[in-house]
């Protein structure tokens, strides 16, 4: 894509109803007609090169809709999850956008291009400053890329926060012109608590994402309205060890993790522009 189409790719985006889309795209993804979600998926294997090698079913026919196909499920032999106390595993299948230390509490998101921790994590003050000078990794999922996200270490979970936006693409070449881009988009903020301290995976939508589900709470979104947080301490603890699934996108997007300060850091092998997939040694504990 050259720089002048990317440039009208990404005006464009402005002017389009990007959550009417993303809805028409979504109600098409659920379809369990045959003459509607064959043609889509075979056109999609088509056009990104899907693999379905690796995939619990492998005949696109045999899937009962879009979505099914999209977020399909893995062989349980796909992706071994790193051993080891301190070792961290990938969450998802995809590439690595950015990663390493907040900025006090900013985030750095392409060149020259930095967003607020505050402003990501849905106004919340207090858990911003849990965050503040820690270590982050941006995630990009591509369109063939695996769609379930996975967690990096095992957690308990302390609370949700949705918070509603808009839903601009996440590829490269809107990330690198839409200012603040992540921290304005429809995004869901998963709080753990770990033997190592909090930990949090932010799933955050894009253009034609017709929602986001978790195994704790189905679809989370699109929802109307404020930022909403849930709290899940009490009665009954949510525990997901490394490895397990968290959740899925219903189209692609990107998933962002947070560190407290002096506790986590990746692996050389997961920088900038690397090609990742989910269970594979990403980071560890220090």
């Amino acid at each position: 894509m050259n720089t002048l189409i990317e440039k009208a790719f990404v005006a464009l985006q402005y002017c389009v109803p990007q959550h009417g889309l993303s809805r028409l795209v979504g109600w098409l993804a659920r379809s369990e007609i045959p003459w509607i979600k064959t043609p889509f998926i075979h056109a999609f294997i088509r056009r990104f090169q899907v693999d379905l090698s690796e995939a619990r079913i492998e005949d696109p026919d045999q899937f009962d809709s879009f979505n099914a196909f999209f977020t399909r499920a893995l062989k349980e032999d796909a992706r071994p999850i790193a051993d080891g106390d301190t070792a961290l595993a990938c969450p998802a299948d995809g590439t690595v956008s950015q990663r390493g230390r907040l900025r006090g509490s900013a985030l750095l998101q392409a060149k020259g291009q930095d967003y607020s921790l505050f402003e990501l994590l849905g106004g919340d003050g207090a858990l911003a400053e849990e965050f503040d000078n820690g270590q982050f990794a941006t995630v990009y999922l591509s369109p063939s890329d695996y769609h379930r996200v996975h967690m990096p270490c095992t957690g308990t979970l302390r609370e949700t926060v949705y918070v509603p936006g808009r839903l601009f693409s996440v590829n490269q070449a809107t990330t690198e012109r839409v200012p603040r881009l992540f921290a304005r988009n429809e995004r869901l903020v998963c709080v753990f608590d770990t033997e190592r301290g909090p930990m949090a995976v932010i799933l955050v939508g894009a253009m034609i994402v017709a929602g986001i589900e978790t195994v704790f709470a189905g679809q989370v979104t699109p929802q109307p309205g404020e930022v909403t947080h849930r709290q899940y301490r009490d009665p009954a603890p949510v525990v997901l060890e490394k490895g397990a699934e968290l959740g899925r996108f219903l189209l692609g997007s990107t998933v962002i993790l947070l560190f407290p300060e002096a506790t986590a850091d990746f692996e050389d092998a997961a920088a900038p522009g690397a090609k990742v997939r989910m269970g594979e040694a990403f980071g560890h504990y220090v």
